[in-house]
């Protein structure tokens, strides 16, 4: 949990004291490259820091932008200002004096309103509560600042930094705002834990979902269908069947009933549930026919609410579980869209669960074991469960009035996650408009952290839909709802696989699990007869038939990450054999056909990871 220090500055670890330190350094660098420059903000991330600037534009009219020999100039200068010792200073100010401090830095003035007013803090975040204006300095830089930082310079190790890339930001994640130039970098304590963090970002390019996808023939993305709505390719969708196939199997045995909505609905639904005011700036404009206002769907949760209406409930039907594979329509901003990991069109692995408050732990932790039974199934070894929490301030703004039943269903989360065993971490202030939520992070085999999805408390919203069932006491009672997407959305999810697996899916998930290779032409009746008795058996195979050499035809099976290969000649002819070659480069000759057949069957039936 986080604490408050004598200032009310927010305690943080030391790393992100050094990452945050190094943002302001790199700031005061590229100010004294570039003194024309306006400065925006940089806050420390996950892994290092950045810091967003305008270069303004050269004498053709065109925005500078920063070049490889500038971020190494940026560095050599960071060193300099970072063996100068400069102690950090904190001191709190009044708006005058921030706008008189930042005058001409145009993207500072305008967080100082915001400060001003109390609803935004020194990175533009909304904010529960109104903060404090205050600022840091060192050597000869000031910036807006809570902190917290090292005591100096010198503290920031400077051999364990490093700055890393150049991209373009929108100001304040708005496309229609200035195009911002954002230089990121990384830190850590020692040179040892950069030299990890860098040969983990090597890996990570050859893993890039965006790059395998686009080599495996995965999922596309098209200008003429519009960034952020990807197309899936046959290999993809194969993927996406497996996926689906999977969440019904697994959903059937923990009693779900599935159901369907549809894409669109009048706004009046919205405006019911309340996403409308919450919700309505990530969601796609309205459409108007014969007078009445229609939206695309950005969650299943309304619909879902409706089907539970439908019909009278006694406290002997619930809990009642609604599942669906909805597709779903959010307007990200531009700037936050990334390959399949921020979408505009999503297939959502959803479902809600309306049951009564004696079976909230029960229910509750039933969603928390169905994360758990998918992290082993993938091989998910480090993830953490985030219990996400409410801001009093933000009651009646960012979150629905009801300090009662906030306090009661967080209390009734935390003691679940305590009873069932589960390790957690709180974070106030980052709960759903209508209740508590567990938010899921995930680290690939890598130890590249991803945010997965959310297992999400709402008492709010059934009551605006008169949700009821008839208690033991015949008493009319407003079942709670557990909103879940174990599974994410298939883009999300397929994202991680593809990054957590480096494209070598496991046999059952795996687009194409065979390729039948003939050594020369006169085996190509014997391959294809392979190749149909084992699509008769539901594998996915194939034949290659083609006029290549059997060489170039293993290569490319090889780099489409095929996990088995048959390749068959005079001997496999005669005997009815394969000669199997695994993607893992290991090898069994003389293999009966049908021994290889079970052998496939059975792990793809058990969902072995194991080839």
């Amino acid at each position: 949990m986080a604490t408050q220090d004598g200032y009310g500055q927010v305690e943080k670890d030391d790393l992100y004291k050094i990452r945050h330190s190094a943002a302001h350094v790199m700031a005061q660098a590229v100010l004294e490259i570039y003194p024309e420059a306006k400065i925006a903000i940089g806050p420390p991330i996950d892994t290092g820091f950045y810091y967003d600037f305008d270069l303004g534009k050269d004498a053709q009219g065109k925005s500078r932008t920063f070049s490889p020999d500038d971020l190494e100039n940026i560095e050599k200068r960071m060193r300099q200002i970072i063996g100068g010792k400069h102690a950090f200073q904190y001191r709190e100010v009044s708006a005058d004096e921030a706008r008189h401090l930042f005058a001409g830095q145009s993207y500072k003035l305008e967080l100082i309103e915001g400060l001003a007013k109390g609803d935004i803090d020194e990175f533009g975040n909304e904010v529960a509560e109104k903060p404090v204006i205050s600022t840091y300095k060192h050597d000869s830089f000031e910036d807006l600042c809570r902190g917290p930082h090292v005591e100096h310079t010198g503290k920031i190790p400077a051999d364990a930094f490093k700055l890393l890339t150049v991209a373009g930001a929108y100001w304040r994640g708005d496309e229609h705002n200035p195009m911002l130039q954002r230089i990121y970098g990384t830190a850590w304590r020692n040179k040892k834990e950069l030299a990890e963090h860098l040969k983990m970002l090597e890996e990570a390019k050859e893993r890039d979902h965006r790059k395998l996808g686009r080599e495996l023939e995965l999922f596309i993305f098209d200008e003429e269908v519009g960034p952020g709505l990807p197309l899936w390719l046959p290999n993809g969708a194969v993927i996406i069947d497996e996926l689906e196939k999977l969440a019904k199997e697994v959903e059937t045995e923990a009693g779900y009933d599935r159901v369907r909505s549809p894409h669109l609905t009048k706004e009046d639904l919205f405006v019911r549930s309340g996403h409308l005011p919450y919700y309505a700036e990530s969601m796609y404009p309205p459409m108007e026919m014969e007078g009445t206002r229609y939206y695309v769907k950005p969650m299943n949760c309304p619909f879902h609410h409706k089907l539970y209406a439908a019909k009278l409930h006694s406290y002997r039907d619930l809990p009642v579980r609604f599942t669906e594979y909805g597709t779903c329509y959010r307007y990200e901003k531009s700037g936050e869209l990334f390959g399949l990991m921020r979408v505009r069109s999503m297939q959502m692995n959803d479902a809600h669960i309306y049951c009564a408050e004696s079976q909230f732990e029960e229910e509750f932790m039933g969603v928390v074991a169905l994360y758990r039974r998918y992290f082993d199934l993938f091989g998910v070894d480090k993830f953490v469960m985030r219990l996400s929490t409410h801001h009093p301030r933000g009651l009646g703004k960012k979150y629905v009035d009801n300090p009662r039943l906030w306090a009661k269903t967080e209390e009734m989360v935390r003691t679940a996650m305590i009873h069932g065993g589960v390790p957690f971490v709180e974070v106030p202030d980052e709960a759903a408009f209508y209740g508590p939520k567990i938010d899921v992070q995930i680290w690939s085999a890598i130890g590249r952290e991803f945010t997965l999805a959310t297992n999400q408390v709402d008492f709010a919203v059934p009551p605006r839909f008169n949700l009821t069932f008839i208690n033991s006491e015949g008493v009319e009672e407003t079942p709670l709802c557990i909103h879940r997407a174990p599974l994410s959305t298939h883009e999300r999810m397929i994202g991680f696989l593809i990054e957590h697996y480096a494209g070598n899916f496991p046999l059952w998930l795996a687009p194409e699990q065979v390729r039948v290779i003939p050594i020369t032409e006169a085996h190509n009746g014997y391959a294809a007869q392979i190749e149909q008795r084992l699509k008769a058996e539901g594998v996915r195979v194939s034949a290659d038939l083609g006029a290549e050499r059997m060489n170039n035809k293993i290569r490319q099976a090889q780099l489409m990450k095929i996990p088995y290969m048959l390749v068959v000649g005079d001997r496999e002819m005669e005997n009815g054999e394969v000669a199997l070659r695994k993607r893992n480069g290991e090898r069994s000759n003389g293999l009966p056909l049908d021994a290889f057949l079970a052998m496939m069957k059975e792990k793809i039936v058990t969902r072995s990871a194991e080839l």
